[in-house]
C-alpha cells in the first residue's frame, strides 16, 4: 500500500498549526526587513541623513547578531520549556515588536525601526531551535524527509512572498501605514496559529539556563563537535548559508549592472531561485524513498557546482544592453539559460540541505537537540558574516559578479570533497543512490524490519560485488560490513570501505590472526550498538545458487547474543556486477536498463536459534525462485 505524500501533514494538527506559525514569522521577517530597506533605499532623506549604502548592509547585519551571540541561550530555553508554550510566547513577542515597529513607520522614527529589527533577530533566534527540535517529537521516521522538505519550502515561499509584498506595499501612496498594519495583522495571525500546536514536553525541564551566553554558545559548539558526523553535517549546512548568501547577495547589482534590469528583474531572480529551493526541497521526500537519505547531500553538491558554473558561461552570452522591465528580460535571447541555472541552484540547494537538517536530527542526543539546532544557527550565522567579508574581498580585487558566482561553485567543489573525505558515508550512500536511481530499480520488502537503533547482524546471500551498496541504500543507519580482505585491498573501492570502517576478514588456513581480529572488530562494534552485515557463504555465487552459510555466524552471535536479521538480495543474479560464467554481456543487455531487484528482510531471529543451518532456510525462503 502506498503511504501518503508530505502534503497530507498540512492537514494534521501535529503539524499544521506549527508549520503556518514558522510560515507566517518568516513571511513577516522579510516584509518588515524589505520594506525597510527599500524606503531607505529611494527615500533616506526624510529619514536619517546616513547613506543608505550603510543602512543596507547595517540592517541584515543588525539581524543576524542575536544568532551569533543568543542562539546557545536560545537552544537551551528550548530544551527546558514546552515548545508549544515556548512558541506562543515568542509569537507574543512578536507582536509586542511589530506594535514598536508601527509606532516607528507612523512618527517617522528611524531608530525604533532599527529597535525592532534588532527584535525580530531575537525572535527568529529564540524560535529556530524549537523550529527543527519540534519535527522529531511528532514526525515518524520516515516523515522526517518529507516534513523537513516542507517546512524549508514553506521558509523560502514566506520569504519570498514576504519580499515581494514589502517592495510591493511600501511603494504605494498610503505604504507605510499598509507595511505597519500588515506587519501587526501578521504577528497576529502567526500568534492565533500557534495555539494550535500541540503539546510537546521538554526533554530536560529541569536543566539550568546558563547567563553567560557566549560561554554556553562556545560550550554548546564544543559539545556538539563530540559527535563527529552531526558535527560536519551542521558544517555543511552552514555552508549551504555561505553558498547562498553569497550569491543572493549579488542579485540586485547583477539584475542592475549586468542584466540592465529594474526592480522587477531582481525579483524574478529571487523568485526562480526560491521556487528551485522549495521544489528541491519537496522532492527529497520522493528521491529518498521516504528515509533520512545522505546519499543526496553528495547530489546536491554536484548541482551546486555544476550549475554555479554555467551561470557564469551563461552570463557571458547575455549581450543585451537596454534597460529592461522584467517582460522585457524575458525576451533576450540567453536569458532562458540563466534563469534554469538559478531553478537548478536553488533545486539543488534543496536536495543539500535537507537530508543534513535531517540527519542532524535524527542522530544528535535527543536531549540536546535544541541546542544542537542552536549551534548550527550559530556557525549559520559566522558562515554568513564570513560570505559578506569573502564578497567585499573579492570585489575589493577586482572580480565581476559572474566572476564571484564561478568562484562560489569552484569553492563548493573543493568544501563538498573536504567534507566527504572526512564522513565517507555521503559517499557510500551517494554511491548506493545512485545505483538504484539509475541501474536498477530496486525494491524493499519489509525493509522496517532493520532496527533504527540497537546492536543486531544482518545475514544475507552473497550474489554480486554490489550486495553491500544495495543493502546500505535500504538501511536507515550506517552498517558494518564484514567483508573478504582482498575486495577489502581493491585499489578505489577498497579506500571507501576503508573509510566505511568495514572489517576486513581471511579464512583461517589464509591468514588466522586476521580472522579472530574479525571476530574481536565485529563484538567490539555490536557491543556499542552498531549494525553488523556478514555474507555467511564467504563467497560470491558462481552459479546463481546459495552456497553454504559457514559456521562464522554462530561464533559472533554466541559471543554477543544480539538478534539477527536474515535478509535476501533478489534479481542481481545475471548481472555485470556477478560471477555468471555465461555471456554476462548478452544476458545484462537482455536485462535491459533500470532491470528490477528486490531486497527482502525477514523476521529477527533470536541468538539462540541462528544456527548457520536455520538462517540459510530463512534466507533461501525470503529469496524464492529469484536468483
Amino acid at each position: 500500500m502506498s503511504k501518503p505524500n508530505q502534503f497530507t501533514l498540512l492537514k494534521q494538527r501535529r503539524f499544521a498549526p506549527f508549520f503556518w506559525t514558522q510560515f507566517l514569522g518568516a513571511f513577516n521577517d522579510n516584509l518588515f526587513k524589505t520594506a525597510l530597506i527599500v524606503i531607505l533605499t529611494y527615500d533616506a532623506a526624510s529619514w536619517t541623513t546616513l547613506p543608505p549604502s550603510l543602512l543596507n548592509n547595517l540592517i541584515p547585519g543588525l539581524f543576524i547578531l542575536p544568532f551569533v551571540l543568543l542562539s546557545g541561550t536560545s537552544g537551551q530555553i528550548a530544551d527546558k520549556v514546552e515548545k508549544g508554550k515556548l512558541a506562543r510566547s515568542v509569537k507574543f513577542l512578536e507582536l509586542g515588536i511589530m506594535l514598536v515597529a508601527g509606532l516607528g513607520w507612523m512618527s517617522h522614527n528611524l531608530w525604533l525601526l532599527v529597535a525592532a529589527v534588532v527584535g525580530m533577530g531575537v525572535h527568529s533566534t529564540l524560535f529556530g531551535p524549537v523550529k527543527y527540535a519540534y519535527l522529531p517529537q511528532h514526525l515518524k521516521q520516515d516523515e522526517l524527509v518529507g516534513g523537513n522538505g516542507v517546512i524549508e519550502m514553506g521558509t523560502f515561499v514566506g520569504i519570498l512572498i514576504g519580499e515581494i509584498m514589502g517592495a510591493v506595499l511600501v511603494a504605494q501612496p498610503h505604504g507605510i501605514v499598509m507595511v505597519a498594519a500588515g506587519t501587526v495583522l501578521t504577528a497576529v495571525l502567526g500568534l492565533v496559529a500557534s495555539w494550535g500546536i500541540p503539546r510537546s514536553p521538554a526533554p530536560e525541564p529541569q536543566l539550568k539556563v546558563n547567563a553567560n551566553f557566549l560561554a554556553e554558545s562556545w560550550r554548546n559548539l564544543a559539545f556538539s563537535s563530540k559527535n563527529r558526523t552531526v558535527f560536519l553535517s551542521m558544517l555543511g549546512n552552514s555552508w549551504f548559508w555561505f553558498y547562498g548568501a553569497l550569491v543572493l547577495s549579488q542579485f540586485p547589482v547583477y539584475a542592475k549592472d549586468y542584466l540592465h534590469g529594474d526592480h522587477s528583474v531582481f525579483v524574478l531572480l529571487l523568485t526562480v531561485f526560491s521556487l528551485g529551493v522549495g521544489t528541491g526541497s519537496l522532492l527529497c521526500e520522493k528521491l529518498s524513498g521516504r528515509k533520512v537519505e545522505i546519499g543526496l547531500v553528495p547530489f546536491g553538491s554536484i548541482g551546486l557546482s555544476v550549475f554555479g558554473i554555467d551561470l557564469y558561461f551563461a552570463s557571458q552570452h547575455y549581450t543585451n544592453t537596454q534597460a529592461v522591465d522584467m517582460l522585457g528580460l524575458l525576451a533576450q535571447p540567453g536569458v532562458v539559460r540563466i534563469l534554469a541555472d538559478l531553478l537548478l541552484l536553488g533545486m539543488f540547494g534543496g536536495f543539500f540541505i535537507v537530508p543534513l537538517f535531517a540527519l542532524i536530527q535524527s542522530r544528535c542526543d535527543p536531549k540536546h537537540m535544541a541546542r544542537t539546532i542552536a549551534g548550527t544557527n550559530i556557525l549559520n550565522a559566522l558562515f554568513m558574516v564570513a560570505a559578506a567579508g569573502v564578497a567585499i574581498l573579492l570585489l575589493g580585487h577586482g572580480f565581476t559578479i559572474p566572476e564571484m558566482f564561478l568562484v562560489t561553485a569552484l569553492l563548493n567543489a573543493v568544501v563538498a570533497a573536504y567534507i566527504f573525505s572526512l564522513v565517507p558515508e555521503f559517499l557510500l550512500r551517494f554511491l548506493a543512490w545512485m545505483l538504484i536511481h539509475t541501474i536498477h530499480r530496486v525494491k524493499t520488502v519489509d525493509a522496517e524490519r532493520i532496527p533504527e537503533e540497537g546492536p543486531a547482524v544482518l545475514v544475507c546471500n552473497h550474489v554480486s560485488y554490489v550486495d553491500a551498496v544495495v543493502i546500505v541504500a535500504a538501511s536507515p543507519r550506517p552498517i558494518r560490513f564484514v567483508m573478504d580482505h582482498r575486495i577489502f585491498a581493491t585499489p578505489v573501492l577498497g579506500w571507501i570501505f576503508r573509510t566505511a570502517k568495514a572489517i576486513p576478514i581471511a579464512p583461517a588456513k589464509e591468514d588466522p590472526w586476521l580472522m579472530e581480529k574479525a571476530f574481536v572488530d565485529v563484538a567490539k562494534a555490536l557491543h556499542e550498538g552498531e549494525l553488523v552485515c556478514i555474507f555467511p557463504e564467504g563467497k560470491l555465487t558462481s552459479t546463481g545458487e546459495m552456497n553454504e552459510f559457514k559456521g562464522g555466524i554462530a561464533k559472533i552471535v554466541g559471543r554477543s547474543k544480539v538478534p539477527v536479521i536474515p535478509m535476501a538480495l533478489r534479481g542481481l543474479w545475471g548481472s555485470l556486477f556477478t560471477r555468471d560464467r555465461g555471456n554476462v554481456f548478452e544476458r545484462s543487455f537482455a536485462r535491459g536498463p533500470r532491470s528490477r531487484l528486490a531486497l527482502a528482510v525477514g523476521q529477527p531471529v533470536p541468538p539462540d536459534e541462528a544456527t548457520p543451518e536455520n538462517l540459510y532456510q530463512q534466507v533461501l525462503d525470503l529469496r524464492g525462485d529469484w536468483k
